[in-house]
């Protein structure tokens, strides 16, 4: 038991990166300021936070700065757009320039953004809703997050959140913040050589702010708080002070004090445990199937020694074959094709494409390469590997679908690269009509639509095309024995063998190893946290993969030992039930954490949350599929069949 545990400690502290590495882009240049230099201050959307007063989740949806019920003061000439890749797109980003002007180490006490505003009553009661709903408001400053100063309640470690509330609720009133204190951390790089490494912005309501004659501001004290009347018109002025406050913290590490781990001892005893027992399980389940099956074709390679004529077809040896290896007996059919064979194929060569896609992902996300300071480069990095691997999913499911036997080409040409994708796009197409409907700023442009379309007909689908004729070209993989021309008849099947019950016990166990993870990535999607332990991830996904190939192999032995030798549909669904177990602690998350009060804002969460689990669905259940066929193949291969 110690050998394990602590071998499993050893890995995960050398694969879990520190947050300085983790983050840091070989190549990407910092930028450098002289004293007085302008320092460009761009605004992101406004998004929903959790509450502090229950801890829940209010809303989904994202909405524009310049979003006109919001008032927010424009810059000369509008707002122009900060180019942005395509991941921080489709991640909802709407990044554009601000009135706000700093000079790098020049503090500004009290500055007015723009004119007086005017606030009636729509838009003092969009603006109210927000407000209870917690949103918060996100700006950039040379790619930093500003942020608010929190404490950790449990470790009373300090860290910088990123973004800051646009108002507060106390004793229900609704307050709109409208002064911003800006307080910016850089660092002394050499002779007036400054780099900015942090910002923090303390938000107040301010109702006695207001411009002066002589072009300055006054923006008066916290002791009147500002609140947005639903019945008539309210005036409002916007200003902000700066401050710059030398930092010993170096550029290379600036991004340390923004990634911070809730409650860390028990997420590490949780996913050290889940390892060990997942470790354990798939050691006790090789160790089993290796001492039975090594038993199992030394019996039956002894009798092929034997001269069975001269046994009675009533023998205690015949019977004890029958009884306690009955896997040799459906050796003639054990690889017949399966019932539908394109779709599994299809499936399979889209779960093969999606763990190619996964595996490097994460690989560049563990050695530092995706860094939270390129907006997007997760989203991005994905649908390119995605694209690129297009030709593997075609060859898999052409090399699948010839081995099976299988003869319309033309349709898994077609399918191959259509149908999952299809699904996916289609699903995805809807739930943005919500959000279009909605005027969130999450909603994907039609443009990028377009872009996400071309990509999928220009790149991906030639690709997987000649994937698969790569695929149709090789021989098909050839079976150690040969299949009867009569389908032998299977006998009935004990209750734990039958499909849903398998099914439900056996596909837990992949998600047992996922579990501990998934909590942290479900808040960082649906709480705009910023997600870095991909040491972590890592380690789950690989005991996912193992636990997933292991748990299926075991069911298909016993379903071979019980003559049913249709495994291939079993196989992939038994590993793919973990997709389910997903997606129902997607909804006991919303259930527990989410508190939306609409229509559109529960059927995109939940719309997502099913969609995600599908490509689980997809990907574990093709990790399972070849698992097992790989064990078909090595068993039967090893014993002697007439």
């Amino acid at each position: 038991m110690r050998q394990p545990a602590s071998f499993l400690l050893s890995a995960l502290l050398v694969l879990a990166p520190t947050p300085s590495s983790c983050f840091y882009i070989p190549g990407m240049a910092p930028n450098t300021y002289a004293e007085g230099d302008n320092v460009q201050l761009n605004v992101n959307h406004l998004t929903p936070g959790i509450s502090n007063r229950d801890a829940q989740l209010r809303s989904v949806f994202s909405f524009d700065y310049y979003y006109p019920a919001f008032r927010f003061c424009e810059p000369e000439g509008g707002p122009k757009e900060v180019r942005e890749s395509l991941g921080s797109i489709l991640f909802g980003d709407r990044i554009l320039t601000s009135p706000f002007e700093l000079k790098m180490a020049k503090n500004e006490t009290c500055k007015s953004l723009c004119n007086e505003v005017k606030f009636n009553p729509r838009s003092g009661k969009f603006v109210n809703r927000r407000i209870w709903q917690d949103y918060n408001i996100n700006w950039l400053i040379d790619g930093l997050p500003a942020g608010q100063l929190t404490e950790d309640l449990l470790t009373h470690e300090t860290f910088y959140s990123p973004g800051f509330s646009l108002g507060t609720v106390a004793d229900e009133a609704l307050i709109l913040n409208n002064h911003f204190d800006i307080l910016i951390d850089y660092h002394e790089a050499g002779n007036d050589r400054k780099r900015v490494v942090g910002v923090l912005v303390d938000p107040s309501s301010r109702k006695n702010s207001k411009n002066l004659e002589n072009g300055e501001a006054d923006c008066g004290d916290r002791a009147e708080v500002l609140t947005l009347s639903e019945t008539e018109e309210t005036s409002v002025t916007w200003t902000y002070s700066v401050y710059w406050r030398p930092s010993s913290t170096a550029w290379g590490t600036r991004w340390d004090k923004y990634l911070h781990v809730f409650d860390p001892k028990i997420h590490w005893f949780s996913l050290i445990t889940s390892a060990v027992m997942v470790l354990l399980l798939t050691a006790t389940v090789v160790t089993i199937l290796l001492r039975a099956l090594r038993k199992d074709i030394a019996r039956y390679n002894r009798l092929d020694q034997v001269n069975l004529d001269d046994l009675s077809g009533t023998s205690a040896l015949d019977d004890g074959v029958q009884e306690d290896s009955g896997w040799k007996l459906v050796h003639g059919d054990v690889f017949r094709p399966p019932r539908n064979p394109m779709i599994l194929s299809v499936f399979l060569g889209n779960g093969a494409q999606l763990f190619a896609m996964t595996v490097i992902t994460i690989g560049f996300a563990l050695f530092g390469f995706l860094s939270p300071s390129n907006r997007g480069s997760l989203g991005t990095i994905m649908v390119l590997l995605y694209t690129i691997f297009s030709f593997v999913g075609g060859y898999v499911s052409a090399r699948v679908y010839n081995t099976f036997g299988g003869e319309n080409w033309k349709s898994i040409f077609v399918l191959t690269p259509t149908l999952v994708p299809g699904v996916v796009f289609g699903t995805f197409f809807l739930l943005n009509l919500f959000i279009w409907g909605r005027q969130s700023s999450g909603a994907v442009p039609f443009t990028t639509m377009l872009v996400i379309v071309g990509i999928w007909f220009i790149i991906s689908l030639p690709l997987s095309v000649v994937g698969s004729f790569v695929g149709f070209r090789q021989k098909p993989i050839p079976a150690p024995v040969r299949t009867n021309q009569i389908p032998r008849q299977i006998p009935a099947s004990s209750n734990y063998l039958r499909p849903i019950p398998s099914m439900l016990m056996v596909g837990i166990l992949p998600f047992v190893a996922i579990f501990v993870e998934l909590y942290f990535i479900m808040s960082s999607i649906w709480f705009s946290k910023v997600y870095y332990m991909f040491g972590f991830l890592f380690i789950c996904f690989g005991l996912m993969t193992l636990t997933c190939a292991a748990v299926t192999i075991l069911l298909v032995y016993f379903l071979l030992c019980a003559e049913n030798y249709h495994w291939h549909w079993r196989a992939f669904f038994t590993a793919g039930t973990c997709a389910f177990y997903i997606f129902l602690n997607a909804l006991l998350y919303w259930i527990n954490k989410v508190s939306l009060g609409g229509f559109s804002g529960n059927l995109l969460y939940l719309g997502y949350s099913a969609l995600i689990s599908f490509l689980f669905f997809i990907m574990t259940g093709s990790i399972g599929f070849f698992a097992s066929w790989a064990f078909v193949q090595k068993i039967y291969g090893s014993i002697k069949v007439d």
